[in-house]
C-alpha cells in the first residue's frame, strides 16, 4: 500500500523550529510529530510504514548496541548503503551516541572504500547487502582499524561480524529507564561545533579529502533552505538520490524535521515506478537523473507515428513559449493559451502522471540542467528548482525558490550566506555553512578556506540581479595553445541534449584547438544503422564504419552553432563503452575526471590531432 502524509495529531510538544544540531533536530521531530508513516519502505511488492516511535526505539537500541561493543566516543563509524531506512537509523544512531559517521558510496570499487576507511580511521563500517560485504572482505586485510562490520541484511553476509539485529538485541538488553535517560541528554549535550560526519569528496582533480561538517554546519543549511522552499508534513518524498550525496543526506534531515514522509527507492532502476507507487509531492535529484526522463520521453515520441511526433514536438513548442511568457510574468495570449491547454491534455499530463500526479517541486543539484529540459518540465507543471553548492558548504550556497525563480540561474544565495566573486571570477562563500576542515589535511583546509573564512568553491560565476549564474569549473577551463579560454561545460550541455549521445568530454587545453569524446546512445544509433542496412558484428565494428563516424561527425558538430571559432571542436572520437566509476573515469556523483580520461585516452586523442602535428 501507499502511505501519505496524514494530518498532524494534538501533541503537548512545541513544533520542531530550526535546529542546532542534527540530534535535537532528530528528537523534537519524533516528539512532535509522532506518527505512523515517518519512513516508507517497499517490502513485498508494496510500501509499508515506519512509525516515529518505531524508529526512535530502533535508533536508541543501534545506539546503546554501538557502546556495548566498547567503541570509544568520538570515533569513525562507516555507512556502506543503499538508500533505505537502515541508513537512517544507523546514521542517527551515530550521531545520537556521539560518533562520526563516514558515508561511502556503494557504487564505489573496493579499494577506494578501503582508501576512505583507512583515512578515516573507520572502527566499524555498517553494510547493506552481501554484494557489499564481499567487497569489504577482499580488502579488510588492510584496514588495521576497522573492528565490527554489522549488515543490515538478517542473516550475516560473509566477512561481517553481526548484524544490525544482533546489535540492536545487545542495545535492547542494555536498555534501561535510566540507560535510556542518558543516552537522550548525551545526545542532546552534542554541540553545534562537533563534526558530525565526514564526507569525502569525489575527487575529480585527485583524491579524494574528507570533509568535515559539524552539527551546525548541515543545521544551519537546513534552517536557511526551510525558509526558502514552502514544505510542511502534508508533503510525501522520494528518497533516490543516494544517501552518501551530502544533498540528499541534508535534504532528508530537511524532510524529516518539517514531519515529511519519506519513501525510499527499491533501487536506481525502479524511480519511475516508485514515483508513481509513492506519488511524491517533492524530489530531489542530479540532472543526470532528469536528462534521462526527458531523453525517455523523447525517444518515445520519436518512436511513435508520424503524428504522434508532430503533436510532440508541436506541444514542446508551445509549452516553450508559454513557459518563456509566463517566467518573464507576462499574460499568455488567449491563442497561447488554448494551444497550452491542449498540449497540456495531449502531452504533459501524460509526464506529470508518471511522475505520480502530485509533485510540487523537484530540486537539482550537482552540476548545470539544460534551461530546455527545466522548460519542458515547467510546461508540464513540475517545477525544477535548479541550485548550487558543494560537499564543504552543507550543502546549499544558492537555490531558486517559488517566489525567486530564474532559468539559467542557481538561485539567490540563501540566508546568512555570503557570496562573492573574486577577481578571477571564482566563486567564493562564507557563513556557517562552510566545513570545519579537511580531515588531517590543515594544508589543503587552508588553501579552500582564506584566513577571511572565504571558502574558495572552484567554480565560476557571476551574479546577475542577485541571482548566482555558473560558468564553468575554474579547473576545468580549457586553456588552448593560442592562449584562448573554452568553458567546456555548456559546450558539452549542448552536445549531451542530441538523442544520438549519451555521455561526452570536451578536452583541448595546451593544444591548437578542442576535440569531443563521445560515448553514443547505441540505442538510437543502431537503429539508424538498422534503417541504413548497415552490416557490423559489434559495436566496434559499427563505430569504425566511415558513414558512421560522417553521421555522429554532423550530429556533434554540424548542430554547434553561435559558438566563436576557437570554442568549436574541430573533431570528434567515438567510443564503445560509458565512462565508469569502476574504472575511475567518473566520481560517485558522476562527475567526469577529466585527467583520468585524458590519461585513459591519450592514444585516441593523440590520434585526433595526428595530421597537424603534436600538440
Amino acid at each position: 500500500m501507499t502511505v501519505t502524509a496524514s494530518t498532524h495529531p494534538e501533541s503537548a510538544a512545541p513544533r520542531p523550529t530550526a535546529p542546532a544540531t542534527l540530534t535535537r533536530l532528530f528528537f523534537d521531530a519524533v516528539e512532535y510529530y509522532d506518527r505512523p508513516n515517518a519512513l516508507q519502505v517497499k517490502i513485498a511488492g508494496a510500501y509499508h510504514p515506519i512509525s516515529h516511535r518505531t524508529l526512535a526505539e530502533r535508533v536508541r537500541r543501534v545506539a546503546l548496541g554501538l557502546r556495548a561493543l566498547d567503541l570509544p566516543a568520538g570515533s569513525t563509524i562507516g555507512i556502506l548503503s543503499e538508500n533505505r531506512p537502515e541508513w537512517a537509523i544507523a546514521d542517527y544512531a551515530c550521531l545520537s551516541a556521539r560518533y562520526i559517521d563516514v558515508p561511502l558510496y556503494p557504487t564505489l570499487p573496493a579499494e577506494q572504500m578501503a582508501f576512505i576507511l583507512r583515512d578515516s580511521g573507520a572502527v566499524a563500517l555498517f553494510v547493506s547487502t552481501e554484494e557489499q560485504a564481499r567487497k569489504i572482505v577482499s580488502v579488510r586485510a588492510n584496514l588495521p582499524d576497522l573492528r565490527y562490520v554489522i549488515a543490515f541484511d538478517t542473516t550475516t553476509p560473509g566477512g561481517a561480524d553481526l548484524t544490525l539485529a544482533a546489535l540492536e538485541a545487545r542495545g535492547a538488553s542494555a536498555e534501561t529507564p535510566d540507560a535510556a535517560v542518558r543516552h537522550r541528554a548525551a545526545a542532546l549535550a552534542i554541540a553545534p561545533d562537533d563534526v558530525a560526519t565526514i564526507i569525502y569528496t569525489s575527487g575529480t582533480t585527485g583524491e579524494p579529502k574528507g570533509a568535515m561538517l559539524t552539527h551546525g554546519n548541515i543545521a544551519s543549511n537546513i534552517s536557511a533552505v526551510m525558509s526558502a522552499i514552502p514544505i510542511d508534513e502534508h508533503d510525501v518524498s522520494l528518497s533516490f538520490l543516494p544517501l552518501s550525496h551530502i544533498l540528499e543526506r541534508m535534504f532528508d534531515y530537511l524532510m524529516f524535521a518539517l514531519g515529511v514522509s519519506i519513501a525510499y527507492v527499491e533501487s536506481m532502476d525502479t524511480i519511475v515506478a516508485n514515483l508513481e507507487e509513492v506519488k511524491p509531492t517533492i524530489v530531489v535529484s542530479v540532472p543526470r537523473v532528469y536528462e534521462k526522463i526527458y531523453a525517455r520521453v523523447l525517444e518515445s515520441a520519436l518512436a511513435g507515428s508520424a503524428v504522434k511526433k508532430r503533436v510532440f514536438f508541436w506541444a514542446r513548442g508551445v509549452g516553450e513559449r508559454w513557459a518563456n511568457a509566463v517566467l518573464a510574468g507576462r499574460t499568455p495570449s488567449p491563442v497561447l493559451a488554448a494551444q497550452y491547454a491542449i498540449a497540456q491534455r495531449l502531452v504533459f499530463s501524460k509526464l506529470k502522471a508518471r511522475m505520480g500526479g502530485r509533485l510540487r517541486y523537484f530540486v537539482s543539484g550537482g552540476a548545470p540542467l539544460a534551461p530546455v529540459i527545466i522548460k519542458f518540465f515547467y510546461a508540464a507543471g513540475l517545477v525544477i528548482l535548479e541550485g548550487y553548492g558543494l560537499t564543504e558548504t552543507s550543502p546549499v550556497i544558492s537555490v531558486n525558490t517559488p517566489s525567486r525563480f530564474r532559468i539559467g540561474t542557481v538561485g539567490p544565495p540563501i540566508a546568512n550566506v555570503q557570496v562573492m566573486i573574486a577577481a578571477d571570477g571564482e566563486i567564493l562563500t562564507r557563513g556557517p555553512h562552510v566545513m570545519k576542515g579537511y580531515y588531517n589535511r590543515p594544508e589543503a583546509t587552508r588553501e579552500a578556506i582564506d584566513a577571511d573564512g572565504w571558502f574558495h568553491t572552484g567554480d565560476i560565476g557571476v551574479v546577475e540581479d542577485g541571482f548566482l549564474r555558473i560558468t564553468d569549473r575554474k579547473k576545468d577551463i580549457i586553456v588552448t595553445a593560442g592562449g584562448k579560454n573554452i568553458a567546456p561545460q555548456s559546450i558539452e550541455n549542448r552536445i549531451r541534449m542530441n538523442k544520438y549521445v549519451s555521455q561526452v568530454v570536451m578536452l583541448g587545453d595546451q593544444r591548437r584547438y578542442s576535440v569531443v569524446l563521445v560515448v553514443p546512445n547505441f540505442g538510437q544509433l543502431e537503429k539508424w544503422a538498422k534503417y541504413k542496412n548497415l552490416l557490423y558484428g559489434d559495436r566496434r565494428q559499427l563505430l569504425a564504419l566511415p558513414v558512421v563516424q560522417a553521421k555522429m561527425q554532423n550530429e556533434v558538430l554540424g548542430k554547434l552553432t553561435g559558438l566563436a571559432s576557437f570554442e568549436t571542436p574541430k573533431k570528434v572520437a567515438l567510443l564503445e563503452h560509458d565512462f565508469s566509476i569502476d574504472r575511475g573515469e567518473l566520481t560517485p556523483t558522476l562527475k567526469v575526471k577529466r585527467k583520468v580520461v585524458e590519461k585513459r585516452y591519450a592514444s585516441i586523442i593523440d590520434g585526433l590531432y595526428g595530421e597537424d602535428g603534436h600538440p
